[in-house]
């Protein structure tokens, strides 16, 4: 099976991330905060090796080369964009982005 590597900066993402979720008010308690991002991590270590992958939009060439992506919806409002390079032997995790930011340059999921 394939290794599954996070990139320095998609965990910087995810600290990002953590901040606007406690700071913005979506969560009113860090661990609720905490369990959403563990659940996003849970999917993409559980999932990457048999969800269908999609090419990524070019936009985010950026990120790196030739770069993927697969869609976890987390309920009914928000779906994140979890963008990363496959190589023989690992999945590179690049970025990460949601509907909300970035949704239209993605395939409708």
């Amino acid at each position: 099976m394939k290794r599954i590597v996070l990139s320095l900066e998609f965990l910087d993402e995810l600290e990002e991330l953590f901040d606007i979720l406690v700071e913005q008010g979506f969560f009113s308690y860090d661990e609720y905060a905490l369990k959403y991002i563990d659940d996003i991590e849970h999917f993409i270590t559980s999932s990457i090796h048999a969800y269908p992958k999609r090419k990524a939009p070019t936009l985010f060439a950026k990120y790196g080369t030739d770069l993927k992506y697969i869609a976890y919806r987390k309920n009914a409002h928000t779906t994140w964009y979890i963008l990363f390079e496959e190589t023989e032997s690992a999945f590179f995790i690049r970025h990460i982005t949601n509907n909300h930011v970035s949704g239209q340059y993605f395939n409708a999921d």
